[in-house]
């Protein structure tokens, strides 16, 4: 009966989990956790109206940064009502298909954002390698079916993993070890083998993220070779000075996602509270860190939160 009618063997809920052995804290950490959402959105949208409203900016290294931003808002917001739901109300419930709908959102802006990054790596082999043939080769329209091929990749892999574990049996433990739903954490509740799912999420990963960091590699490859080339060592400083934004964004992305996944491969040697504190690093370092490094290294991006701080204080005196 159950592998025939695997419906009656679904729980309607599942069990999120805050951060382990730090219960007792959560009143404590409402507050930092909800300001950490809200520099990261307010980040994100100071980046997407800076680059809107300057003229200057709109390049294609920067309409790419604002792509990034996006996929860091949609981040961020995936994760915002599960994650401030545990610390501020412990509520911790999760409808078993509101969890696939976070799950296929958090993992498709993680493709989105990892493709983002491919996709600014090349922009940046183009400008350093051919920079007389920048204007040329990266137009308007190639940027936009960048982005849409980008998007379509996205939806299109992670497409099939909500419907793969929505055939399995979950009768078991229905307690999750992260603050939000995440592919390989809902899979390892099920009673029934998940060896499709980790094929499939072997080859989505490969395809995806395996693909986009091996691309990104060999583009600083060919960008370490143009610049060693180059004569002048300041000539050198100035090229490699255009990469620093475009490589702390890729650390930021990339650690913490191999982090993850080396703790769900040998989760039984580890804490729970290495589980939640990793995850958590992966899904919001990004949303909150890119706005600040970018900010450091565009004067316009400073500017406009100057300006903003400024009217602020002007609201707040009147």
């Amino acid at each position: 009966m159950a592998d025939n009618n695997h419906s009656y063997f679904q729980h309607l809920y599942f069990v999120l989990t805050g951060i382990p052995e730090l219960e007792q804290k959560y009143y404590w950490m409402a507050f930092p956790l909800g300001a950490i959402y809200a520099i990261a959105l307010f980040g994100n949208c100071v980046i997407i109206s800076t680059i809107k409203s300057a003229v200057s900016l709109h390049i294609p290294m920067y309409y790419f940064l604002c792509m990034l931003a996006l996929a860091d808002m949609g981040l961020a917001l995936c994760t915002l009502p599960s994650v401030l739901g545990i610390f501020w109300f412990n509520y911790k419930l999760i409808a078993f298909d509101a969890c696939l709908v976070q799950m296929y959102f958090i993992h498709t802006f993680s493709a989105i954002e990892s493709g983002v990054l491919v996709a600014m790596a090349f922009d940046r082999v183009v400008a350093i390698g051919t920079p007389l043939r920048y204007g040329t080769i990266l137009t308007s329209g190639g940027v936009c079916r960048a982005g849409a091929v980008i998007l379509t990749r996205a939806v299109c892999v992670v497409f099939p993993v909500p419907f793969l574990i929505k055939r399995l049996p979950f009768y078991h433990s229905n307690i999750l070890s992260h603050s939000f739903c995440l592919h390989q954490d809902v899979m390892r509740l099920a009673c029934a083998s998940t060896r499709v799912n980790s094929l499939y999420g072997l080859i989505a990963v490969i395809f995806t993220k395996g693909s986009d960091s091996l691309s990104i590699l060999l583009s600083y490859v060919f960008i370490l070779r143009t610049v060693m080339a180059i004569a002048s060592g300041e000539g050198r400083w100035k090229a490699l000075n255009t990469c620093v934004s475009h490589l702390c964004a890729v650390l930021l992305f990339y650690v913490p996602l191999i982090g993850v996944s080396v703790i769900h491969r040998f989760r039984k040697h580890l804490s729970p509270l290495t589980h939640a504190l990793m995850a958590d690093a992966y899904l919001l370092i990004p949303p909150v860190l890119n706005p600040i490094v970018y900010a450091v290294k565009t004067k316009e991006i400073r500017r406009k939160i100057i300006q903003i701080f400024v009217q602020t204080k002007i609201t707040a005196e009147r």
